[in-house]
């Protein structure tokens, strides 16, 4: 009896390790079948697998923290990129980097996918800020994505096409929109009900924002960045980018002793609370600003996920640091 047990446990071990690597290979043979989607950066990738969940492989290029204005891809990037059955960027030069990589990519026929397509950019530029404040006080749409931004160094980027979109979820809304179709129409993917629990998310996480900025007064609704990074949130909530330590909407641009000098003018006439540094912005300037200027310097992650990589916890915190800070 315990030696037919044993020849029959024998047996069962041996057509079960014989079953278990067509398991894997059946397993292996269904991921590579699976489309492949190429996100340039970690906050636009975390939308983008929410939304596609496992029906496809996403792969974010940029890691997350990265200097997206200075980032330059690898051969290996390269070589992923031009393999992917969809690259989605956000567009408006924000991947200087990888310009020609993308476009290459387009020649041999890979499907291109830019969020900046599908909202209303934004631009530096001091006649569209004027506009924009008018319109606010006269009648705020929350609906609204047109505008600007103003501030002391208008005049080194008037008319710039602003790529910081990720910074106003209802724009990130519109491109979880966009490229629900697009996922639809050139891959075959449908994420309807993945599509609509998303916008309801976004719908809900506006209304949140909305909460807390409504506990500071508008006349204190100021910001003070690192670079010009935050002109889509300062729209959507009705604040007002009074100046940026590096006057420009990249942080690989320079910065002179004549610009320092004006913001902290700026800084000084606006009775701004807080100074707000970030990625690719000198720590030794921001707080020598703030020392000379009696104001807070306060680290905001305007480029970086948080820890449970969720798009929509990054944009919380970012309200409640900028909230919290100008208490």
């Amino acid at each position: 009896m315990i030696k037919k047990l044993a020849l029959t446990i024998s047996v069962l071990s041996v057509i079960i390790i014989t079953l278990m690597p067509g398991c894997q290979s059946d397993s292996a043979t269904a991921e590579s079948s699976k489309k492949s989607i190429v996100v340039t950066y970690s906050i636009l990738g975390s939308v983008v697998k929410e939304l596609v969940g496992d029906n496809a492989n996403v792969t974010v290029l940029m890691p997350n923290g990265a200097d997206l204005h200075g980032w330059e891809p690898s051969a290996r990037d390269i070589e992923t990129v031009n393999k992917a059955d969809l690259v989605v960027q956000n567009g408006l030069e924000l991947e200087i980097g990888l310009l020609k990589t993308v476009a290459t990519a387009v020649e041999r026929g890979v499907n291109v996918f830019t969020a900046s397509d599908y909202i209303t950019v934004l631009t530096v530029g001091e006649e569209e800020f004027e506009q924009e404040e008018e319109e606010h006080h006269s009648s705020h749409n929350p609906e609204a994505e047109a505008g600007g931004e103003h501030d002391g160094d208008h005049h080194h980027e008037a008319g710039t096409s602003d790529p910081h979109l990720w910074t106003d979820p209802l724009a990130m809304k519109r491109v979880s929109a966009a490229l629900t179709n697009t996922l639809k129409t050139d891959l075959g993917i449908d994420v309807g009900l993945r599509s609509e629990n998303m916008l309801i998310r976004f719908n809900n996480v506006n209304q949140e924002i909305e909460e807390m900025v409504s506990e500071i007064p508008a006349v204190d609704r100021k910001l003070v960045t690192g670079h010009k990074s935050m002109g889509y949130f300062a729209h959507r909530y009705g604040f007002k980018q009074i100046g940026a330590i590096i006057p420009s909407i990249t942080s690989q641009a320079a910065v002179s002793a004549a610009d320092l000098a004006a913001l902290k003018e700026l800084i000084e006439d606006n009775q701004v609370k807080a100074i707000f540094t970030e990625i690719g912005t000198s720590p030794a300037v921001a707080k020598s600003i703030g020392q000379e200027t009696g104001v807070r310097v306060i680290e905001l992650a305007t480029h970086t996920l948080p820890a449970d990589g969720s798009y929509f916890t990054f944009i919380r915190n970012l309200t409640r640091v900028i909230v919290n800070g100008l208490k």
